[in-house]
C-alpha cells in the first residue's frame, strides 16, 4: 500500500487518520478469526463508555444521529446544518458532549430553534432536559473537574457517581471498606457506580452480567466465548475464560486473577485488553473507564523492547531514587512493539501510543506487567506530520531542528518504550501505603514518574551499549522536544483563559517547569524576533535535574505523600501564563494544524460458508468517519 491514505479528514480541532494493519494479511485463518472475534468484543462495549462519560450522552447521541440522517436525506445545505455536522463529529470523537482532553462541554454553533424544528419535522420528541444540557453552557459544564478546593464530584459531569453523591461521601465510603495493611488489595470501586439506595445509604451498582450495563456485557461475553475457540494457546484460552468469569460475577479478586494470568501470557502473537481499565475519567482516580483493543506482535521492532525488559533489574538498580523505594527483584516485566488491529472504548478514536498494564500495584510488584508500543499508530502520526512547518516555527535554530530531524522519531519510540515498560514498572510502595493515597493527584504523579524514568535513562550510556541509540548525542533531541512541549507547544491544546487540567499535560508541564525553575542556567525561555523559544544551555545539567525530580516523585509515590504531590502539581502543573499562551496560540494558527488527532478503524469482514463457518476474514480501510460512527451506533448498542 504505497499510497495508503493515512491523512483523512479535518473538523474543529481534530485531524482523523487511518492506520494500516500490515501483519494481518499474513496470518493463518485461525489467527484471523481470533482477531475478528476479539475485535467484535472490543467494539461491543462502546456504549458503556458513553454512559460513563455523562448520563445524558446516549440519549443525546441518538437524538443527534436521528436528526443528522433526516437532514442528510432532505439534501438541504445551510450554515446551521454545517455547524450541526461539526458538533456531531466532535461528540462522536469524544464519546460524548465534553471535549476528550479539556473536558469542557461543547458549545453548539447552531441554534436551539434549528434543532427543535428538525426534530419536530421528523416526529422525534423534543425533550426539554436534553435541550437544556446541550444548549445551556452552565449545565454539566465540565466532565472531569480537577480544581483544588472544590467538590470534584458535584462539579463534574461524569457518571461514575450519582449526581447527589459528594466527594466527602465517596472518599469516606471507600476509606471505610478498605482493610488496613492489606497485602493484596483489590482495586476498590473499579467496576461500579456509587449511589444512594432507598434508605439513603451508599451502595455500589456493579458493572456485570445481570447488573449495570448487563446487556452490553453479555454481548462482550458472547464474542469472548467465540474467541476462546480460536485461542493460540491454553494459557490464552484461560485468560479469556477468567475475564468472562469476571464479567459474569463483577468480583474484583477474579479481576486480579485475570490480570495475573494475562501478565504471564506472553508467547502469543495476538493479544488484547478488554474491560474497566484507566481511571483518568474519575476525579477521584478510582473508577475504570471501559476500553478494548486488539494487537499483533511486530517481531522485528520487538527486539528493541525485549532488550529493555531483559535489563529491567539493571535499570532499577541504577535508578537515582532512594534504595528504600526500589524493587529488589523485577518480576515479569515484558514489552513488545505491536500493530493495533482495532481500537475500542476509551482508546477510540483518540488513542494512546503506548500502554502498560495491569494497574494494580501489588500485581505489578509481585507478578510484573506488560507494555506495548503501537507502531502502526506512531507511523500514521509521523506520516501526517511531514511538511507541517511545526519545527520551523517553534524550534530555536537550524542546528536544533537538524538534531530533531535526525533523531526525534526514533527517540520518541524509545521514550515510549522506556516510559511504558520500565517507568511504570519501576519502584514500589512502602508497606502499608494505600495505592490511592495521592487521590486526585495520583494519575499526574504516576505519569510524571514514568516520563522522568524514560528521560533519565534515554541519556544513559546503557542505551548506546544496548545499541538502542545511534550515538551519545541522540538523547538531546528528546530532551529538547519534550521540554519544548511541556513549556510551550502543548499550550495549543488549551483554550484562552483556561488552566491545565488533563493529567498527562500537567505531568509534562510539571517536569519542564520544575527543571527550568531549578536550573535556569541549564535551560531557559528566550525571546528572538518577538517570539519565545526554549534554549538549552547544558543537556547534562538538565539530566541531573531530571534525576533529582525523579527521586522526589518516587518518594512521593512510595510514601503516599499527598501534600507533597499537591504542592508539586499545583505549583508547576496547572497555571498558564496568559501572555505566553496567546503568543503560542497565534503562532500555531498560522500553521493551520489540528492540535488533536485520532483514528478511523479498519473494518473486518467475516466470510462464511453455507453452514456459517468462517472461511476467511478480510480487512478494508475505506469506511468513512460518518459511516463508521453510524454503523457502530447501529450494530453495537444493547440498551446500556
Amino acid at each position: 500500500m504505497k499510497d495508503f491514505p493515512y491523512c483523512d479528514i479535518r473538523f474543529a480541532d481534530i485531524q482523523l487518520l487511518r492506520y494500516r494493519v500490515p501483519g494481518f494479511e499474513a496470518l493463518p485463518l485461525r489467527q484471523k478469526t481470533l482477531v475478528y472475534y476479539l475485535s467484535e468484543a472490543a467494539l461491543a462495549g462502546r456504549d458503556i463508555l458513553w454512559d460513563q462519560n455523562c448520563r445524558y450522552n446516549l440519549r443525546i447521541r441518538r437524538m443527534l444521529e436521528a436528526a443528522y440522517k433526516h437532514m442528510k436525506a432532505q439534501g438541504t445545505e445551510s450554515e446551521e446544518l454545517e455547524a450541526f455536522e461539526t458538533y456531531l463529529k466532535r461528540v462522536w470523537f469524544s464519546n460524548g458532549i465534553h471535549h476528550h482532553y479539556s473536558m469542557d462541554k461543547f458549545q453548539p454553533g447552531f441554534s436551539r430553534k434549528f434543532l427543535e424544528e428538525k426534530l419536530r419535522e421528523m416526529g422525534y420528541p423534543v425533550e426539554e432536559d436534553l435541550m437544556e444540557v446541550v444548549f445551556n453552557p452552565e449545565v454539566l459544564a465540565k466532565r472531569v473537574n480537577q480544581c483544588d478546593g472544590q467538590d470534584l464530584l458535584k462539579t463534574s459531569a461524569m457518571n461514575y457517581y450519582a449526581s447527589d453523591v459528594t466527594q466527602a461521601e465517596a472518599e469516606g465510603y471507600y476509606a471505610g471498606i478498605k482493610k488496613a495493611d492489606e497485602a493484596h488489595p483489590v482495586m476498590y470501586g473499579l467496576n461500579s457506580r456509587l449511589e444512594h439506595d432507598e434508605n439513603n445509604q451508599l451502595v455500589e451498582r456493579v458493572w456485570k452480567s445481570g447488573g449495570m450495563y448487563g446487556k452490553t456485557i453479555d454481548r462482550i461475553i458472547h464474542y469472548l466465548e467465540m474467541a476462546q475457540g480460536f485461542a493460540e494457546s491454553e494459557e490464552q484460552r484461560q485468560v479469556i475464560e477468567t475475564l468472562i468469569e469476571f464479567y459474569r460475577t463483577g468480583d474484583l479478586e477474579t479481576f486480579d486473577r485475570y490480570s495475573i494470568q494475562w501478565v504471564y501470557d506472553t508467547a502469543c502473537c495476538i493479544d488484547f485488553t478488554n474491560g474497566f481499565t484507566e481511571v483518568y475519567g474519575d476525579p477521584l482516580g478510582l473508577k475504570g473507564s471501559w476500553e478494548g483493543y486488539v494487537n499483533l506482535r511486530d517481531d522485528v521492532a520487538t527486539r528493541r523492547t525485549k532488550q529493555l525488559s531483559e535489563n529491567a533489574q539493571w535499570f532499577e538498580d541504577h535508578s537515582p531514587v532512594d534504595a528504600r523505594f526500589k524493587k529488589t527483584e523485577c518480576r515479569g516485566i515484558s514489552a513488545k512493539v505491536v500493530e493495533a488491529a482495532i481500537l475500542g472504548g476509551d482508546l477510540y478514536p483518540s488513542s494512546a501510543i503506548g500502554i502498560n498494564l495491569p494497574n494494580s500495584n501489588w500485581v505489578r510488584q509481585e507478578h510484573g506487567s506488560k507494555s506495548v508500543t503501537l507502531s502502526n499508530l506512531t507511523h500514521a502520526y509521523a506520516e501526517a506530520a511531514k511538511g507541517s512547518g511545526f519545527r520551523e516555527e517553534f524550534v530555536i535554530d537550524e542546528a536544533t531542528r537538524h538534531l530533531l530531524d535526525t533523531y526525534d522519531d526514533a527517540l520518541d519510540d524509545l521514550h515510549t518504550d522506556l516510559h511504558e515498560c520500565l517507568g511504570h514498572g519501576s519502584g514500589k510502595l512502602l508497606p502499608g501505603v494505600d495505592p490511592d493515597a495521592l487521590g486526585v493527584y495520583g494519575s499526574t504523579i504516576e505519569e510524571a514518574r514514568a516520563d522522568l524514568f524514560a528521560l533519565y535513562y534515554i541519556a544513559d550510556a546503557k542505551m548506546l551499549e544496548l545499541g538502542l541509540v545511534p550515538d551519545a548525542e541522540a538523547y538531546k533531541s528528546q530532551y529538547y522536544s519534550y521540554m519544548m512541549n511541556g513549556l510551550l507547544t502543548q499550550l495549543v491544546r488549551i483554550e484562552s483563559g483556561k488552566q491545565i487540567e488533563e493529567a498527562h499535560m500537567r505531568n509534562r508541564a510539571l517536569i519542564a517547569r520544575w527543571v527550568m525553575a531549578h536550573g535556569s542556567s541549564a535551560m531557559s525561555l528566550v525571546k528572538a524576533d518577538g517570539k519565545t523559544y526554549l534554549h538549552i544551555e547544558s543537556y547534562p545539567a538538565v539530566r541531573n535535574l531530571i534525576g533529582q525530580l525523579l527521586a522526589e516523585i518516587q518518594r512521593i509515590k512510595s510514601e503516599g505523600d499527598y501534600e507533597a504531590a499537591r504542592r508539586l502539581v499545583e505549583n508547576y502543573g496547572v497555571e498558564v501564563d496568559p501572555e505566553l499562551h496567546q503568543e503560542i496560540l497565534a503562532r500555531y494558527r498560522t500553521l493551520n494544524l489540528a492540535p488533536y488527532k485520532g483514528f478511523i478503524n479498519p473494518r473486518y469482514h467475516a466470510v462464511r460458508d453455507s453452514s456459517g463457518n468462517i472461511t476467511d476474514v478480510r480487512v478494508t480501510y475505506d469506511e468513512s468517519y460518518e459511516e463508521q460512527m453510524l454503523r457502530y451506533s447501529k450494530d453495537y448498542s444493547y440498551e446500556c
